[in-house]
């Protein structure tokens, strides 16, 4: 049976930037890119005698939702910010409400990175090189 919900925690472990876990909001869509190898999926892909051509290539993974911020004691857009502007990645674990955990080694990706004083959430998107590995 399939389970879908909530992500309960984002943990990171940085070398030299520490650790620290950041809070998804509650009843927010969650996209996994466990990255790989995939077919390019482009309609003109084919020989004249109408064989497929199969363009393999190598993609990253990623993961994006909508996380909380806690702006006086953890300070989670600061510190994602501090992430995203240093070159030495990350490892990271992605728990799910179902029990499903995945990890992978990257940062934060994208231009978006700007906190909603109302809402007090940000976007997050982490993206690295590899696969996104279930452990």
């Amino acid at each position: 049976m399939a389970v879908g919900g909530d992500i309960l925690e984002i943990t990171y472990n940085h070398p030299t930037l520490g650790t620290g876990t950041i809070f998804p909001k509650a009843s927010e869509e969650a996209s996994y890119d466990l990255g790989g190898f995939k077919s390019n999926d482009d309609a003109s892909m084919v020989a004249s005698s109408g064989e497929m051509i199969d363009q393999i290539n190598q993609t990253r993974w990623f993961f994006s939702v909508s996380v909380t911020w806690d702006m006086n004691v953890r300070e989670d857009l600061e510190k994602i910010a501090e992430l995203a502007a240093d070159t030495v990645l990350a490892d990271w674990t992605f728990t799910h409400i179902n029990g499903t955990v995945y990890a992978g080694k990257g940062k934060p990706v994208g231009t978006d990175l700007a906190g909603n004083g109302n809402t007090s959430t940000f976007p997050l998107k982490v993206s690295g090189g590899g696969k996104l590995k279930k452990i």
